[in-house]
């Protein structure tokens, strides 16, 4: 049993302490010399606009949850306790919007989202609260369980025995970002803080440029000796630095000349540099650049296609990873059978009017929409079953491919059997006479009829 246990045994399951959970990627300097971590970075305005595109996107979108239904089909579980914690109030204190958007700044900054999930006696969800990724460390213990260790107190309190909280794994939804060990995500600012240093470092030199009057440094020479060097220097720091004192006329007595040395900004590509810093973050979270402000490769030919992508390429992978992370700790396993909690983004992924109704057209005329399908999707009131709102309809000149010939043949047989009956209406009206000839003709007309 023992060599059993052993072949069956992960091999690289971690014993102890998960891998990032004590941060061994520590946020701190990078090689521009700036310190960067959460709160620096977010300083940053592309940083800041990346991480609330994706964090709004992501609480705006709507989130239902769903039952399979018996004829394979799928409807919204409004009655379920959980729907209304999802889609409404995780908790007395905040809306659904803030509470995903709040989780989602989270997993963009620190890798990793926790919530602490409240349960009743009957073991339903009645509360999720936010949970700060900075004083959370995930652990296992002598059996290989997960626990979470949360710290309380301010953000920045020392870690100590006095404030920390046992929870189980079952009272913590985790949804981490990508990561080295599929339990625990890195954070993209520690992963890219050289990139984002860089972009400090630039806007930082920016400032103090502007600060200086917008005038490169440079040496006052006199041609002879100054007795205070400090007071020539803050005097003419005062009079022309400063963005309010720039392009100032400056009056050199005793022979002193001014020499600058620094070069300029456009010598040092400042305006580049920043510029390509902004599409590096914008890279780093996957954001169009037109999404943060940076129209240049943009057009309105292709700017649509850009946001398609952006749902595709970017939110989906997110979403999935929050839709899976709140089935496994949300729904028992018991209903995982029966439910699943799925993200809306049929909104984003709309057209303009004219293709909307375009393709509600040839949906309708195809017979897989009805007009409620439709007046649903443009939240419209629906129109009544009994006056058509669920009708399917389709063209009447559709049949089936083995079904083709059976109408022509069905001509044929009627315009003989119609040739028979005019052959056999004149024999008998030269018989007869005239008034015979016209009840012949009333006969004729009343058998085209049922033939027709």
């Amino acid at each position: 049993m023992g060599i059993l246990t052993g072949i069956f045994k992960a091999r690289d399951k971690p014993t102890n302490a998960t891998a990032g959970s004590t941060y061994r990627f520590l946020f701190g300097g990078s090689t521009s010399g700036k310190n960067v971590n959460e709160r620096t970075a977010m300083q940053m305005t592309a940083v800041y606009s990346c991480v609330r595109i994706l964090a709004e996107a992501v609480a705006g979108l709507p989130l239902h949850l769903y039952r399979y239904t018996d004829s394979g089909g799928k409807e919204k579980a409004i009655n379920h306790p959980l729907y209304a914690l999802l889609h409404d109030e995780p908790n007395p204190e905040m809306t659904s919007f803030v509470f995903r958007e709040t989780l989602m700044t989270h997993l963009l900054l620190w890798g990793n989202a926790y919530a602490q999930i409240i349960r009743n006696g009957k073991g339903e969800v009645v509360a999720l609260y936010p949970l700060m990724p900075n004083r959370m460390v995930v652990d296992r213990d002598t059996n290989g369980k997960l626990y979470y260790t949360y710290y309380r107190g301010n953000d920045e309190a020392i870690k100590n025995k006095d404030t920390a909280v046992i929870l189980k794994s079952s009272d913590v939804l985790h949804i981490p970002g990508l990561g080295f060990d599929g339990l625990m995500g890195y954070s993209p600012i520690a992963m890219a803080k050289n990139a984002i240093g860089m972009a400090i470092a630039c806007e930082e030199y920016g400032a103090k440029f502007f600060a200086n009057g917008a005038t490169p440094g440079g040496i006052l020479e006199h041609p002879g000796t100054i007795k205070d060097p400090q007071r020539v220097r803050e005097s003419w720091q005062n009079t022309f630095g400063g963005s309010g004192n720039a392009n100032k006329v400056a009056v050199l007595e005793e022979g002193m000349k001014y020499t600058p040395i620094s070069i300029s900004p456009e010598q040092a590509q400042f305006l580049e540099t920043r510029k390509f810093q902004i599409n590096e973050i914008a890279r780093i979270f996957r954001v169009p650049p037109h999404m943060v402000g940076d129209l240049e490769k943009s057009s309105f030919s292709n700017i649509e296609q850009q946001s398609l992508e952006f749902v595709k390429y970017t939110l989906e992978p997110w979403l999935v990873r929050w839709e899976q992370s709140m089935i496994r700790a949300l729904v028992s396993s018991s209903e995982k059978a029966a439910y699943f909690i799925k993200f809306n983004v049929d909104g984003l992924l709309r057209g303009d009017y004219q293709s909307r109704m375009n393709g509600y057209s040839i949906g309708r005329q195809n017979g897989w929409m009805s007009a409620n399908d439709i007046r649903e999707l443009e939240n419209l009131d629906r129109i009544p079953a009994e006056e058509g709102g669920d009708l399917y309809l389709i063209n009447g000149n559709m049949t089936k491919l083995k079904d083709a010939g059976i109408f022509a043949g069905k001509e044929e047989t009627q315009n003989e059997e119609v040739l028979e009956l005019e052959e056999s209406d004149g024999n008998e009206s030269g018989n007869t006479g005239n008034g015979d000839g016209e009840d012949s003709v009333s006969q004729w007309h009343d058998s085209r009829r049922k033939l027709v």
